[in-house]
């Protein structure tokens, strides 16, 4: 599903990435842990195409069997929009919108009729406990709510991967838990690919595959 050959990241003079390979497997759950500075967000980010490697001749991001490095500009956002779903630490929801139009934005963008995107943001709502709370926005919703609504906006033009940056980071110890338990019932009834860069140890340990960076490079 996502394979990575010798990425690197430079900031001015400073050495972020130092030469990451990485193969990650449809439905996989892969954790990514690590110290603060180790590179886990930059690293995400060049995995979700919100970043973009420092070019080598050798470099290579493939996902889905689709080479990224080749792609322009405005393929690379099409790409991102119909095939990629994020969820960030801070739920990053609109707050003038309610919790059905703020999960429909993707699906808007991509194209999709309101009808259409409405019904499967509905069914998505419902999924995750939430038929009650469409038409609230954001700040009449919990903290565990609102990543919920941040869960289902990501998965509404049903992508492949989910990436994952700090995605309980906010959250009360329960919800925290809840949202863990969230994306393997996801995995299992939709088969997404989820890469998770977290601080959460029992999150970390309950993935499929845990990777451990240290200083720009993945250890383990």
């Amino acid at each position: 599903m996502i394979k990575v050959k010798n990425i690197h990241k430079y900031y001015d003079n400073l050495h972020v990435l130092k030469g990451v390979n990485l193969t990650i497997n449809q439905g996989e759950i892969v954790s990514i842990v690590g110290a603060s500075g180790a590179g886990k967000t930059t690293l995400l980010q060049i995995l979700g195409t919100l970043d973009s490697a420092s070019k080598t001749e050798t470099h290579e991001l493939i996902i889905d069997d689709i080479p990224i490095t080749n792609l322009k500009e405005k393929e690379l956002a099409k790409f991102r929009n119909e095939h990629l779903g994020f969820i960030f630490q801070f739920h990053q929801l609109l707050p003038e919108f309610t919790a059905l139009e703020n999960v429909c934005i993707p699906a808007f963008i991509k194209g999709t009729p309101k009808s259409q995107a409405e019904k499967r943001a509905k069914e998505l709502l419902d999924f995750l406990g939430l038929s009650h709370r469409t038409n609230h926005k954001p700040s009449e919703l919990s903290g565990g709510e609102q990543q919920r609504v941040a869960v289902a906006r990501a998965l509404i033009n049903n992508p492949k991967i989910i990436f994952a940056d700090e995605p309980s980071g906010n959250l009360d110890s329960e919800s925290a838990e809840t949202l863990h338990n969230l994306f393997f019932k996801l995995r299992d009834e939709f088969g997404q690919t989820f890469v998770i860069v977290t601080h959460n140890q029992d999150l970390a340990n309950m993935a499929d595959r845990k990777l451990v960076m240290v200083d720009g490079k993945i250890i383990d």
